[in-house]
């Protein structure tokens, strides 16, 4: 039998830092990182870490659904976490949701 990997929404932070059009670098412990970004007012996460030399996802710029690594500028799609380049490339995505004015990611 295959046991499913147990999720839990973490509140990560403000919906206040997010205005659409923009990505945030979410610490989550661990050495782990998030990236939130909020596209058109759909927020969607995606594993921080950039696979190329570690660079804070969250802290690139985001154009539309595009967000791109501040140290080398390398693209995924934050929605579905796939890199513009290579799409056997991926980073994790996760369920975001907002409660209170408070972000939520749900992570492993």
């Amino acid at each position: 039998m295959v046991q499913k990997r147990s999720m839990a929404f973490v509140r990560v932070g403000s919906l206040k830092l997010l205005p659409p059009g923009s990505a945030t670098h979410f610490e989550i412990g661990g050495g782990d990182a998030v990236a939130v970004c909020n596209v058109a007012g759909v927020l969607h996460a995606i594993d921080g870490i950039c696979p190329h030399s570690g660079g804070p996802l969250g802290h690139g710029a985001l154009d539309g659904p595009i967000l791109n690594c501040p140290f080398h500028a390398w693209e995924f799609d934050c929605r579905t976490g796939v890199n513009t380049a290579d799409e056997d490339l991926k980073q994790a995505t996760y369920p975001v949701k907002v409660e209170d004015g408070e972000i939520f990611v749900d992570l492993p």
